[in-house]
């Protein structure tokens, strides 16, 4: 078994903090996504035929793509403590914050970087900076979405640390360090949540 991975990126990033919060321990090959190696016809044919990281490898040679998913692989496989929630209920909501992060918060946040970042130029040849500033102030309207959440509850679930608070943490990091979009220090419940999901240990994973 193996990870492909990419130091820094924010997707590879929630498998390796989910797998520091269960003190798993997977090795892993880096492919440089910079240099485009995750785009290689022996990549795509090989490994996974969308090109994305990370992907996990297992020992028979078969691939499971898309971080969620690898997160759940190791969920069935080593239940306790539970990140996906334990009770049928905390499941739905785990799952219910799973989709909200992704649908609402990471696809602004990409398409940012996909019309909005010189690293991204070179690939994305028609950039419409107008595109990038109208996701710019969808992502700062999310960032009060989260703020006037958090006021009432400690983590995004309620007060248990899930893999919904990996996500969201991954994703105000990408915001933040790729596309200098960070949140306001004056949403106070926002920042206090920060803070405490990236002071774990995990988090440096």
């Amino acid at each position: 078994m193996k990870l492909y991975t990419y130091s820094g990126a924010p997707n590879p990033r929630r498998v390796h903090i989910y797998l520091a919060e269960r003190g798993i321990e997977v090795p892993f090959e880096q492919v440089d996504i910079m240099q485009r190696a995750n785009r290689t016809p022996e990549f795509m044919s090989q490994v996974n035929a969308m090109g994305g990281l990370p992907v996990l490898e297992l020992d028979d040679g078969s691939h499971i793509a898309e971080s969620v998913a690898i997160c759940r692989y190791f969920e069935a496989l080593h239940p306790e403590p539970p990140l996906f929630g334990s009770t049928p209920y905390e499941q739905g909501i785990v799952e219910m914050w799973i989709r909200r992060i992704e649908l609402n918060f990471m696809v602004p946040v990409g398409m940012v970087w996909i019309h909005g970042s010189p690293l991204t130029r070179a690939v994305m040849k028609n950039q419409i900076a107008a595109a990038a500033d109208q996701y710019r102030a969808v992502v700062q309207g999310y960032f009060g979405f989260l703020d006037r959440h958090l006021a009432d509850h400690d983590f995004l679930t309620g007060e248990t640390y899930s893999v919904a608070d990996i996500l969201a943490l991954c994703t105000l990091d990408f915001a933040a360090k790729l596309n200098d979009l960070p949140h306001s220090p004056e949403q106070k419940h926002l920042t206090r949540w920060y803070e405490s999901v990236s002071t774990r240990p995990s988090a440096g994973a």
